[in-house]
């Protein structure tokens, strides 16, 4: 089956729960997911599965990644930060539809994949870092919108600090037993929250691993 039909019925198959804004859609459909998901699962690639990547990480289900893409109001967005490269799927969606990509990974494996997957499909408006992305990256603030690929406990100031005012960030954050995804609005220097759903993320974690 041609790659534009499996991307077409995986498309169809999220819509089913969560229907995706036009430019939303349109991204989807412009990125082979296959590529972001290792050979063993390939035959898996276009199910709304997470799939295990490297590193004891997972590649997000498509439905998820959906929804924290449109979750983000991307339209006539600039830049985005994303915190938690992992396999690189998140941001080649999310190159699709903004300007500038800026991506992190804290394990330096995984980042390497991304950047070798990037420059395959001949993407070039990401730019990759090896960081703890919890500091965010100070340089190319401020952000429009930032997104957070994994749970934290709470949001570093930091990484509000580097969002533009007037712009969203949305992250998975830890509230109890529960992983919340959340919708923070910067308007006048001020924050202001919006919890969206339920949902599984890995943890975020501290550092960087070689």
């Amino acid at each position: 089956m041609p790659t534009s039909i499996k991307l077409q019925k995986m498309v169809e198959e999220i819509e089913k729960v969560f229907i995706l804004d036009a430019h939303v859609r349109e991204a989807f459909l412009r990125v082979n997911r296959e590529a972001f998901v290792p050979n063993g699962f390939r035959h898996l690639a276009y199910r709304l599965d997470a799939l295990p990547i490297a590193a004891s990480q997972w590649i997000s289900s498509p439905l998820t990644v959906a929804k924290m893409t449109q979750h983000l109001e991307l339209k006539n967005v600039d830049s985005v930060l994303e915190v938690g490269c992992g396999s690189g799927y998140q941001a080649a969606i999310l190159s699709q539809i903004c300007r500038r990509v800026f991506t992190i990974e804290r394990i330096d494996t995984l980042l390497k994949e991304a950047r070798a997957r990037f420059g395959e499909l001949e993407i070039k408006n990401i730019f990759t870092r090896f960081d703890d992305g919890q500091r965010g990256w100070k340089e190319y603030a401020p952000y429009d919108r930032i997104l957070f690929s994994a749970t934290a406990k709470e949001v570093p100031q930091a990484l509000f600090d580097q969002l533009a005012d007037g712009g969203i960030l949305v992250a998975p954050v830890q509230q109890g037993p529960m992983e919340i995804i959340t919708r923070f609005y910067k308007r006048n220097g001020k924050i202001t929250t919006e919890a969206i759903e339920a949902c599984r993320f890995v943890p975020m974690r501290d550092g960087t691993e070689k």
